[in-house]
Parts: structure tokens; sequence; C-alpha cells
């Protein structure tokens, strides 16, 4: 499947393959491509993480289609667009990468209300992106609070 360039997109570039938790290893990988488009203007940045959930919705219905089964783990395109929402706007210190990471798989895998519903509820690429923004989203606010909190030490 990683011949296809759509597969190895949605599958993160062989991340999701993991045999032990491919969605934190997928978020991993992730990690790489936050620096280089950290270095975009914030609109920029914005902009290409919107275009990454749009092609997103598509490339992990590709896959899931492919595999034959709804939001296989091996899918983790989604992770990775989760990722980047949380680190909206954050500094590219190690520390901040590793506290927005952290926090990104926690409200992923304890998927509190309503990502608990989305994840259940929704299908096809739309379903298997949206949970993972809305977790993205629970994090991204987590993230600017704790630097409003720096902020004001």
């Amino acid at each position: 499947m990683l011949r296809n360039p759509l597969h190895l997109l949605s599958l993160g570039f062989g991340s999701g393959l993991a045999p032990v938790a491919p969605g934190t290893c997928g978020t991993l990988v992730a990690i790489p491509l936050y620096l280089l488009m950290a270095q975009l203007d914030p609109a920029w940045y914005i902009v290409l993480v919107a275009l990454s959930f749009g092609g997103g919705i598509y490339l992990c219905q590709y896959t899931s289609n492919a595999l034959k089964l709804h939001d296989h783990p091996a899918i983790v395109w989604d992770e990775f667009v989760g990722f980047w929402i949380t680190m909206i706007a954050v500094p590219t210190t190690w520390q901040w990468i590793l506290l927005g990471f952290v926090l990104f798989r926690v409200f992923d895998i304890i998927k509190p209300w309503p990502v608990g519903v989305a994840d259940a509820k929704m299908k096809g690429g739309f379903g298997i992106m949206i949970d993972d923004v809305l977790a993205g989203l629970y994090a991204l606010a987590c993230m600017q609070l704790a630097l409003l909190a720096v902020g004001s030490w």
C-alpha cells in the first residue's frame, strides 16, 4: 500500500503500520512536518492545516475503502491534522511540542464529549477526521491557556 502516494499519506508515511500505538506513532511523525510548517506565517499555517483537513477527508476515505474497514488504526493522517491544530500559534520549543503531543494524545484517547460522539456516530472520511480535529481543538485551547498562564508569570 505504501507505493500508492495516497495510502502513503493516510498511513502517515508508514507510521500507522506500527504494531503498537499507531496513533501515537503517527503523531510523532507529524512533529518534523510541524517544525517545517511552523516557519510559515500563522495565516498560511492555518490555511495549510485547513487544506490538510479537507484533503484528509478524501485520503482517509480512500484508504478506508481499500482496507474495507472504517477508521482502520493504520490510518493516521487524522492524527497529523489533529496535532497540527493543537500547535497553532505555539512556540516551537521542545517543551511546548511535548506538551502539545501529550495533550493531543490524551484528548484523542479519552475522547471527551463531543469527541466520543463524533467518533461513534460519524462515518466516512469526514468521520475519521472530525474526532481528531475536535481533540486537537481541545488540546489547542489548553495550549493557549498555558501560554496565557506562562505569560502572566
